[in-house]
């Protein structure tokens, strides 16, 4: 699977049950992202993407994470994924460029077996500067 995430500096996601931050350019290019394939995600995330027709390359299942075939992209925002690492092919993180207050943590460690392979900075909606990181292994 694909992973994607967004994260704040110190690799946090959530606080207090909540995402730190949303983006629409974010979500936009996620969908161009995984335009060729599925895109995986909770219900919780799914709301996220609300505004967008509704498109049988969306699929949510809270049990995503096991279910996500190979090649497929993954949207996380309140999951672990340690336990299923090793199923992750590439990882691509939005990182909004700043310390938000954080409880839930990104918790796969990127020094360990994966290679940055690109980033790129790019204007939000909502973010003056947004970084789009991608990793493999």
């Amino acid at each position: 699977m694909i992973l994607i995430a967004a994260v704040d500096d110190n690799y946090g996601m959530m606080f207090n049950n909540r995402r730190q931050s949303q983006d629409r350019v974010i979500r936009e290019r996620i969908l161009e992202l995984a335009a060729d394939r599925c895109l995986w995600m909770d219900s919780y995330s799914r709301k996220l993407f609300g505004e967008i027709p509704d498109k049988p390359k969306i699929k949510t299942d809270e049990d995503f994470l096991e279910k996500a075939p190979s090649g497929d992209y993954c949207f996380l925002e309140n999951h672990s994924v340690s336990t299923c690492e090793n199923k992750v092919e590439k990882i691509i993180l939005f990182k909004w460029n700043r310390r938000y207050p954080s409880d839930f943590y990104f918790d796969l460690n990127l020094k360990q077996g994966w290679s940055l392979t690109s980033s790129e900075e790019f204007a939000g909606y909502s973010h003056e500067k947004i970084t789009m990181e991608v990793y493999v292994r």
